[in-house]
């Protein structure tokens, strides 16, 4: 019976979401039926029209959260004239046909962060359009919203599990063959048609009220016994690094200001969550009066590892956004820091207009990261004396560093925007004129990373190992660690740190970090070959203390080097060594 009535409600809300949301639904089912046809081609051999197709796929898409923000807008405002509803879906079409043509091109970095920037507006307008002018309960509202989102997922991967255990049992029990293909078929049917329907059907109706009782008892667990004592360890944690980074002065790399972001923007979303059960216990009052407080020093520690890198590098979208997202979370923990009355609409709403902000307009991420970039090329051409009456003069004997950010701001602008975009070049100019124009040939780094990598290998015959003089020979060719006893001597080495400890009656006798011996290799080579081979002899060295005497010798080493900071670290190393006990 109660299987029966279950089947019943899906059945009943699959027909009120088809009749209030029937045009979203109609192009998510759009949408799965042009990527059925995208696959059909691309199994056929015929990929001359994929791109355009993929493209239409898109503005579909686009077009879905668009249609249920101009429902909600409808909706809200309780207008049930036709013609302004006929005006406003026309107006749509017309800009996502706008859109096509002018907005989505290609498939490059700007079209495609627009587009999912534009995605995120439109499905955050979603979220807070029916609550733009009502005072209560709009974090029940939106609970309810992820609640249904999470009960569709799950519902969704049980039909699709059952859907292909029928497939397969079809193809291997009956013998009827079940093309490999019907196996995604099914899964765009499910993600694309019955999702969205069953989804749509639980958004909650205009006049529909909520109170405490709608808090989810299971979701109240998880956040307030789960997830924000591990945020409050983690805190502890970040508090505890850059209290080292105080001491150390050694500033953090790009992954810290990733790391706390993030931290942040979960915080965010529990502090949103837990503010309609303040009252109930003292716990979740304790942790809104508190943590945000906590969280505006670490995230000017951010703003400060991420200002090191704009200085050194210009402004990127990637740098933008994370600046953009970043003055949004700074602003939300001074909101909840310090305001009595909180209506947490401002969330979702400022979001939306940061997000729309960063892709679109004259302070968009791409306008200011061109800006930022041919700045930053100007003050190195000048530097340099290259620039004179708007033009450049090639300078070959600019110092490697300056060459290397030369090329990587043309390498951005290349790939991500257009070489038209850079200040002084001349027309139609391409990487392959570097030469010509700025006296130096273009090279090739690894930019995001900020690295250089390198690989020496000895010549192989030249691989002779000349034992004499020697008591032992050690080889940790196939070992991350080592810990093993040569005569009187104890011989620790691990890969991780690349250090090799010598030790005899439990006194240190000698030590080695590996890396010292890569900064004087790369001072002679260079890391401008990847696979180098070099005479065996400069892949070797010797040392001695008063107490034993120690021979390397490598049959290659590779690593990486940090151009920040110039430090080189080995990643990788074959090599063995010879000891002689004094």
């Amino acid at each position: 019976m109660k299987l029966n009535n279950l089947l019943k409600d899906v059945y009943t809300g699959v027909v009120n979401s088809l009749r209030r949301f029937p045009i979203a639904i109609g192009l998510s089912t759009s949408c799965v039926v042009m990527l059925i046809i995208i696959s059909e081609l691309q199994q056929r051999g015929i990929t001359t029209s994929i791109e355009e197709l993929t493209r239409i796929t898109m503005i579909i898409a686009l077009g879905i959260p668009l249609s249920l923000c101009i429902k909600l807008i409808f909706e809200r405002k309780d207008v049930n004239k036709k013609g302004f509803l006929i005006i406003s879906y026309s107006l749509s079409i017309l800009f996502l046909v706008l859109y096509y043509y002018f907005l989505l091109k290609n498939f490059k970095m700007v079209p495609v962060t627009r587009y999912i920037g534009l995605n995120l507006v439109f499905y955050l307008a979603f979220l807070f359009i029916p609550y733009i002018k009502k005072e209560n309960n709009f974090e029940l509202y939106v609970l309810r919203i992820f609640t249904r989102f999470f009960t569709t997922i799950i519902y969704s991967v049980v039909l699709f599990a059952g859907l292909a255990a029928i497939l397969f049992t079809i193809d291997k029990l009956l013998g009827v063959r079940v093309p490999s293909d019907f196996y995604y078929y099914t899964w765009l049917i499910v993600a694309g048609m019955f999702a969205p329907t069953f989804f749509l059907a639980g958004i909650p109706f205009k006049n529909e009220e909520f109170s405490l009782i709608d808090y989810p008892k299971l979701f109240k667990v998880l956040v307030l016994y789960i997830i924000m004592p591990l945020l409050t360890v983690y805190t502890l944690i970040l508090y505890i690094y850059f209290a080292k980074i105080i001491v150390t002065r050694e500033w953090p790399k790009g992954l810290v200001s990733h790391l706390v972001l993030w931290y942040s923007v979960i915080t965010s979303m529990v502090l949103f969550f837990i503010s309609p059960i303040l009252n109930e216990k003292a716990w979740p009052r304790r942790f809104m009066e508190f943590f945000p407080k906590m969280l505006l020093p670490l995230i000017t520690m951010m703003f400060i590892s991420i200002g090191i890198r704009i200085r050194q590098y210009g402004v990127t979208e990637n740098r933008y956004f994370v600046v953009a997202l970043g003055i949004w979370v700074f602003f939300v923990m001074l909101y909840y820091s310090f305001n009595k009355k909180l209506r947490n609409i401002v969330l979702p709403v400022s979001l939306s207009i940061i997000m729309f902000l960063s892709v679109v307009g004259p302070i968009s991420s791409y306008s200011i990261s061109k800006y930022s970039q041919n700045v930053r090329l100007q003050r190195i051409l000048n530097k340099n004396d290259m620039v004179r009456d708007k033009k450049i003069i090639p300078n070959k004997n600019i110092s490697t560093e300056d060459k290397r950010q030369i090329i990587a701001i043309l390498s951005y602008f290349d790939k991500n925007h257009s070489l038209n975009d850079v200040k002084y070049l001349p027309k139609n100019f391409k990487m392959e004129n570097m030469e010509e124009i700025f006296g130096f040939k273009y090279e090739a780094y690894d930019y995001n990373n900020n690295m250089e990598y390198f690989f020496f290998a000895a010549k192989q015959n030249e691989m002779v190992l000349d034992i004499r003089d020697y008591d032992y020979l050690v080889d940790p060719r196939f070992s991350d660690k080592m810990d093993t006893d040569v005569g009187q001597l104890k011989i620790d080495f691990n890969r991780y740190n690349n250090v090799i400890k010598i030790t005899q009656n439990g006194n240190e006798v000698y030590s080695k970090n590996l890396n010292e011996f890569v900064e004087v290799l790369l001072s002679k080579y260079g890391t401008n070959n990847l696979n180098k081979e070099i005479l065996s002899k400069d892949l070797s060295f010797e040392e001695e203390t008063n107490k034993v005497k120690i021979k390397f010798q490598f049959n290659n080493i590779s690593g990486q080097k940090d151009l920040s900071t110039g430090k080189a670290e080995v990643k990788g190393a074959e090599f063995y060594f010879l000891v002689k006990i004094k």
